[in-house]
């Protein structure tokens, strides 16, 4: 079995937004919508009633989950939305009659009606750029290195960002960000996950269709609900 997802460490998340704009310009995505949209959280008070600057912020980015059990694929009259062997969901153009029940049955909001096309669209998580064993746009562009890609079967410490080029002018500015997040920089120029514990593993809300998402928080009180 195979479950292709992507974990995101928003302790590294800085909000820039590389992952949504890279995705919809790749992805031809129209304008006003998104298939990976990033949401502010916070600020909160780390205690109750306390005040700034006592707070915590942090990115939370929310895509299509290319669910184990997608309610999207049960209730298409078409079989437009199916689920690969890989894990991905995905949904056939040809098939799709923009009926949108699986827009109004996805739980997370990330399906849309194209309205030119009148088929619904989503993120497809690169899968012309996965089966040419690439990274989804969105991992390959984000520039804090807090997105990975994997496969859920072989456990999160298997998920890979994409290494930089140690070539590159910009590798030294990134080398000492990488410092003030208190990692090592070594010549691999490798970015495994950072260690983390099964409390700090969450998803967004599981309403009977198991999303395969994770992030990674740390520290902090995670408020996306679900676990």
């Amino acid at each position: 079995m195979t479950q292709y997802a992507i974990l995101t460490d928003l302790n590294k998340c800085v909000g820039c937004l590389a992952c949504s704009i890279s995705c919809k310009v790749i992805n031809n995505v129209p304008v006003g919508s998104y298939w990976n949209k990033v949401l502010r959280v916070g600020p909160n008070p780390r205690v109750e009633g306390g005040q700034w600057p006592d707070v915590y912020t942090y990115f939370l980015t929310v895509q299509c989950q290319h669910c184990e059990n997608p309610e999207c694929v049960a209730v298409c009259p078409t079989g437009a939305s199916h689920k690969l062997e890989d894990g991905t969901v995905q949904i056939d153009k040809s098939k799709c009659i923009g009926c949108q029940f699986c827009a109004m049955a996805c739980p997370y909001n990330v399906r849309y009606l194209n309205e030119e096309e009148r088929v619904v669209e989503k993120c497809t998580l690169c899968e012309q750029k996965v089966a040419q064993g690439e990274l989804p746009q969105c991992v390959a562009q984000c520039g804090g290195r807090a997105r990975f890609f994997g496969d859920a079967e072989k456990g999160l410490e298997s998920f890979e960002a994409p290494a930089c080029d140690l070539s590159d002018p910009s590798y030294e500015a990134q080398a000492a960000a990488r410092v003030t997040l208190g990692e090592s920089v070594g010549e691999s120029c490798e970015y495994p996950v950072k260690p983390f514990t099964d409390a700090e593993v969450h998803r967004l809300p599981d309403v009977g269709n198991k999303p395969s998402f994770v992030y990674i928080l740390r520290k902090e009180k995670w408020q996306g609900g679900g676990e």
